[in-house]
């Protein structure tokens, strides 16, 4: 049905980022508009994959654009009369924001205006006095209708209802704008019609019209005439916009020719001048004095208001005069600095030219005062550019590093050019991102490495330290080997390093004879990606322990056999035996060989070189000499502990080779020469047998001494030491000894048998010496002699002889056995052997 509201549509033009539509008010809901994307000259699905975004100063959000079309549709219906007011064009402004890379597009709707009001006046009804003394043709000015709408849709003009006495005509002002008038065409007589009821109707040029009437009631008077009327049908003012209250604006001033009350004139705003210009000035009823109530919040430079004037007749008559008030601007608003989009942080690798933010700089005054210039400081790697009219782009001006400026605030700078001027400063604060633009850097350019041979399996041997300027995982650095080979072998096989720390391992024990050095190189990588890498080079130097023993090279010996050198019979002094030959794989002083005459079975007849190993005789060989002679040679290193080989030389004096070699182990060799070993166990030897003979002495001078005392009693010493001192008598078989012949072993040590007496009685076999002859005692039995009775005659080896002196007692049976000599040999039992002895039990 309203065909009129259909949608009207127009490109007006693109360039320079900015599309303009036109758009009818009360365009309905979801009515599309146009396509943004085509206009702009783009893909609809560029769009999206830019993150458009519409931005407005509007709190309502009358248009969408579909993402996957790109098509402009209505959101919310316009109505033009509220959202522009009076003004004459009415623009809504939007600006499509898209990213990647950061784009601004300004897109400016024209509501057209429809026939949607009807026209109105301010009252209800109007009232008109006419006094009834006037002559056709008086006239008395009408109410003016209002129409929201604009143009042809606004007021068109008036009509009067049908009346005899009145007609209707329309009147133009000064400044072209009509109003209607009702006219006295008939002169009024009060006594036949003292109300006239009229209806005046106003039409607009809509299609099809609207029309608003209001009733009109004139009521004839007869008093006052005439009219007040104004100097000037239109007033001009300026004031500063930041004028106080009370500043006199401008002074009206209109006269009445009538007389008395009816020539009274008071002054006030016509009831068409809006309700905010009248609580914005004040004008004082009397004088006609316009002045300045509150605050001047306006943004129209010139204000227009209509003054009436109405005297004090008792059918007051009015004329109208207009007013306008020019609004001089002064600088009292600062710029004002909008973020419309920042992106933060930006990665240091961003090439220069890249947006980081969109500013918005306004100034709310007019003219020079609203103005900006805007600027940030010039030692930052960033500038400002000019997008749209006022926007700005803060875009990077050359190269960023992170590692050297992590952050950057950037203050921004707004001046109007005002007088004085009005600046303005916001900060941003724009991060810098890290990428991975920095490899690891090692603290040296090689490291050396020094480690012994026979290293522990998992040694610790070296740790190698690289740094990363970079930060979060593109700083964190791990480490490994590159792959390589060492001798042959794998560098892995060898070698293992900590992926966290760089610490290097051993995986197993190096040999100095068989490697002396290698080198490798332990890669540095960061977890960036990609990941950046960098390699040292690591010098491992292997140092020589002394862990091997000279080899003897010549002479060689096989299968345990002593190498044979032959000499001629009378070989002169100096004469070259053999050379000893020896190698040391260690190396350095490890390897410093020395050669030494260990043993030799003549010392005065060779000599051995300690640096060359050459044997050779110190003297000329005589007829007397042996044949046969056996040297051994040590061959000694110079290491820490030193170590040592043997060689036996086994040397024959021959003057001819003979067809079989002797064998230089046998017992037909000389005897060794005396040497330190030899002499020790002289020395001790010689001790043993003079402490030996010193005992002997003593008991000899015991037994002397005690000879008087010792008898053929039945105990030769006290009771309770006869258990103490003791020895044990084996009778011998007598194949061995002669009837009369004892062995006696002693018990404890040695020292003890002599020193100390022993009782004197048969073993515990209780068996008794038959016949009185101790020859036939039985094999086994034993006698407890007392060392008193006892009297050494011959010491052998390790056994003595003895003859006991009194004759034996069994004190038991309590027979005497007759006294006689009888051989004894004691068995002399080192201190170890004497301690498996089974102890004596004495008889007493």
């Amino acid at each position: 049905m309203r065909v009129y509201l259909m949608v009207f549509c127009l490109i007006c033009c693109t360039a320079n980022g900015q599309v303009v539509y036109s758009i009818a008010e009360e365009t309905e809901r979801g009515a599309s508009v146009g396509n943004i994307a085509k206009d702009l000259g783009m893909d609809a699905a560029t769009l999206s994959a830019r993150k458009f975004r519409m931005i407005s100063g509007s709190s309502k959000q009358y248009f969408n654009i579909n993402a996957s079309t790109g098509v402009l549709s209505v959101n919310e219906p316009i109505d033009r009369e509220q959202l522009c007011e009076l003004k004459s064009a009415c623009l809504l402004n939007y600006e499509l924001v898209l990213e990647n890379p950061l784009e601004l597009y300004r897109i400016e709707f024209k509501v057209l205006d429809i026939n949607d009001n009807s026209p109105s006046f301010p009252l209800s009804e109007y009232h008109i006095s006419v006094p009834e003394f006037l002559s056709p043709g008086a006239r008395f000015t009408l109410p003016n209708a209002q129409d929201l709408d604009e143009d042809t849709n606004s007021v068109q003009n008036y009509t009067l209802s049908p009346d005899e006495h009145f007609h209707l005509e329309m009147q133009t002002r000064g400044d072209g704008s009509k109003y209607p008038e009702l006219v006295l065409k008939k002169a009024l007589d009060r006594e036949q019609q003292a109300t006239h009821r009229l209806v005046l109707t106003a039409k607009d040029g809509g299609d099809p019209p609207k029309s608003g009437d209001v009733p009109v009631i004139v009521t004839v008077l007869d008093t006052n005439d005439n009219a007040p009327e104004f100097e000037h049908s239109v007033y001009r003012a300026s004031i500063l916009e930041n004028s106080p209250s009370g500043t006199l604006v401008v002074q009206v001033h209109a006269t009445d020719l009538d007389e008395g009350p009816n020539g009274e004139v008071r002054y006030s705003f016509s009831n068409t001048t809006s309700a905010d210009l009248q609580r914005m000035f004040l004008i004082h009823p009397h004088t006609g004095e316009v002045t300045v109530n509150g605050v001047l919040a306006v943004q129209r430079p010139l204000l227009e208001m209509l003054i009436e004037a109405r005297d004090n007749g008792a059918f007051g008559m009015s004329s109208m005069a207009k007013l306008l008030v020019e609004i001089t601007d002064v600088n009292n608003h600062g710029p004002e600095i909008t973020i419309t989009s920042l992106s933060s942080p930006i990665p240091e690798d961003a090439v220069p030219g890249t947006v980081i933010a969109l500013l918005s700089i306004v100034d709310k005054d007019p003219g020079e005062n609203g103005k900006v210039t805007c600027q940030i400081p010039d030692n930052l790697p960033f500038q400002l550019k000019p997008s749209l009219e006022n926007y700005y782009s803060l875009v990077t001006s050359g190269l960023l590093d992170r590692e050297l400026i992590s952050g950057y605030n950037i203050t921004i700078t707004a001046t109007d050019l005002g007088s004085p001027p009005i600046t303005t400063q916001k900060t941003l604060w724009v991060q810098i991102s890290d990428v991975n633009d920095n490899p690891p850097v090692f603290s040296a350019d090689t490291f050396d490495v020094f480690v012994e041979e026979n290293n522990p399996l998992g040694a610790f041997l070296y740790q190698v330290s690289a740094s990363d300027p970079d930060m979060g995982e593109n700083g964190q650095v791990s480490y490994m080997l590159r792959n390589s080979t060492v001798a042959g072998s794998a560098l892995a096989s060898l070698l293992s390093v900590s992926l966290a720390n760089g610490s290097i391992y051993a995986k197993r024990a190096f040999d100095f004879e068989q490697l002396r050095r290698f080198y490798f190189q332990v890669e540095a990588k960061d977890n960036g990606s990609p990941a950046l890498t960098t390699a040292v080079t690591v010098n491992v130097y292997i140092s020589d322990q002394n862990d091997n023993a000279p080899a003897i090279l010549y002479p060689t010996s096989q299968n345990g056999s002593v190498a044979v050198e032959v000499v001629p019979r009378l070989a002169d002094e100096d004469y070259l035996v053999t050379k000893v030959v020896a190698d040391d794989e260690d190396n350095a002083q490890n390897a410093w060989l020395s050669y030494h005459l260990a043993q030799s079975s003549d010392s005065t007849l060779f000599r051995l070189a300690p640096h060359s190993g050459e044997l050779r005789t110190t003297r000329s060989m005589r007829s007397t000499d042996f044949l046969k002679h056996k040297v051994v040679v040590v061959v000694r290193d110079h290491g820490d502990p030193p170590l040592s080989s043997t060689v036996t030389v086994g040397i024959l004096l021959a003057d001819t080779l003979p067809q079989a070699l002797p064998d230089f182990d046998d017992s037909g060799e000389p005897p060794p020469l005396l040497n330190a070993t030899n002499i020790y166990l002289i020395v001790s030897l010689a001790c043993v047998s003079f402490i030996f003979a010193a005992f002997l002495l003593f008991l000899a001078i015991v037994r002397l001494c005690r000879s008087s005392t010792c008898c053929c009693s039945s105990c030769c010493c006290p009771a309770d030491e006869y258990e103490k001192y003791c020895y044990s008598v084996h009778m011998l078989p007598s194949s061995h000894l002669p009837p009369d012949v004892l062995e006696v072993t002693g018990v404890g040590k040695l020292t003890h048998t002599y020193l100390y007496r022993a009782s004197v009685g048969l073993g515990p076999s209780n068996s008794s010496i038959p016949n009185g002859d101790a020859g036939n005692i039985p094999s086994g039995s034993r006698l407890q002699v007392p060392g008193p009775c006892i009297q050494v005659q011959q010491v052998q080896s390790d056994r003595l002889s003895a003859v006991l002196m009194s004759s034996i007692t069994r004190v038991e049976e309590e027979k005497t056995v007759t006294g006689k000599q009888i051989a004894l040999h004691f068995s002399i039992f080192s201190p170890a052997a004497l301690d498996h002895l089974e102890p004596v039990y004495c008889i007493g």
